[in-house]
């Protein structure tokens, strides 16, 4: 199945295939816009990194597999790491070093850092994009050292998250067509699975955007759209835990000593 890019680059949309990277290059100008196309991921951002412990010793090292344009650095101010993200796309690591980010153009699945050399691992909104997760939950691991905190948010391998994720939210104005394929999603009794088998005890939550605060801020944001540079006023949507884990989930684990 073949979608259209939401445009980004002046060369206007061209046609890619679902999950391709090159979405990122057209849509670009899009991380850091608070009603822009990943507005969602700034709201997912600030709920992982409430799971982040402050660091417990000093050049402690964050590890931000997946970290776009740097999102996850706003939330992690006054938590005492050195915050490395590791991403495929040029464009947005550009933007995520302008973010106080140490960035590496790299892949998740063969990360170019050593055995142990960090004290937390994120991995957000990242699994549902990688073709063979488990070799990135490996590298995840592999990086941490003992003691050291994993934390991710992924989408659920299940109907009611394709038919959410895919089927209804690629229809709202503010999600891009094609970005994320289905057959990708991550099974979650099976990414708790595989943590174990490198030695993380991985603990599961369901998380939801907040409905009134969605509502609230698509009323500010379509009531800013009549104004030329304009932005919503008001405070974001909150990420707020849920009893199912059937569409998104966040997890954290320690790896054991």
């Amino acid at each position: 199945m073949r979608d259209v890019a939401a445009a980004g680059a002046s060369t206007g949309p061209r046609v890619l295939p679902r999950n391709d990277p090159r979405q990122y290059d057209d849509l670009a100008g899009e991380w850091w816009r608070p009603d822009g196309a990943f507005a969602m991921l700034h709201w997912l951002a600030e709920a992982r990194a409430a799971l982040v412990p402050p660091a417990t010793r000093a050049g402690a090292l964050l590890v931000d597999l997946g970290c776009g344009a740097g999102l996850l650095a706003p939330h992690l101010a006054g938590k005492g790491y050195r915050h490395v993200g590791v991403d495929l796309t040029r464009s947005a690591l550009v933007q995520a070093a302008e973010h106080g980010v140490s960035v590496i153009q790299g892949d998740a699945t063969a990360v170019p850092l050593p055995d142990g050399c960090a004290d937390v691992v994120s991995a957000g909104e990242l699994l549902e994009h990688v073709p063979d997760w488990p070799r990135a939950v490996a590298e995840a691991c592999r990086l941490l050292r003992p003691g050291g905190v994993l934390v991710l948010d992924t989408l659920n391998d299940t109907a009611l998250a394709r038919i959410v994720a895919v089927r209804i939210a690629e229809r709202l104005p503010t999600v891009p067509r094609g970005i994320h394929d289905p057959r990708l999603f991550v099974d979650a009794r099976a990414l708790v699975a595989e943590c174990a088998r490198h030695g993380v005890d991985l603990r599961l939550q369901g998380i939801r955007p907040q409905v009134v605060g969605v509502l609230a801020w698509l009323l500010r944001r379509a009531r800013a759209a009549g104004t030329p540079g304009a932005v919503p006023a008001g405070r974001a949507p909150r990420i707020v835990p849920t009893r199912s884990t059937a569409v998104l989930y966040q997890g954290r684990g320690v790896r054991k000593g």
